[in-house]
């Protein structure tokens, strides 16, 4: 399991292909991140679980594509 203490805000988050999906907000719980509204072409909040990390180095690498922004959950 990737070590979420080094998750810190304004971060970027990086899919399995390299794209850049958003910038960390903050973590949410223990279980997501929130991602700033401003890095989301909807300008919504999304979540992307934690369960989701393989790595984090400068930026939160993710282990699986994220095609757009549908496939992450909204915020309410």
């Amino acid at each position: 399991m990737a070590d979420v203490s080094k998750i810190r805000e304004h971060m970027d988050v990086i899919d399995s292909t390299g794209k850049t999906v958003g910038q960390v907000d903050h973590m949410e719980g223990t279980d997501k991140i929130k991602l700033t509204k401003s890095s989301s072409p909807d300008g919504q909040h999304h979540f992307v679980p934690v369960a989701w990390i393989d790595h984090v180095d400068t930026h939160v690498h993710l282990k699986k594509p994220v095609n757009d922004v549908s496939a992450l959950q909204k915020a309410s």
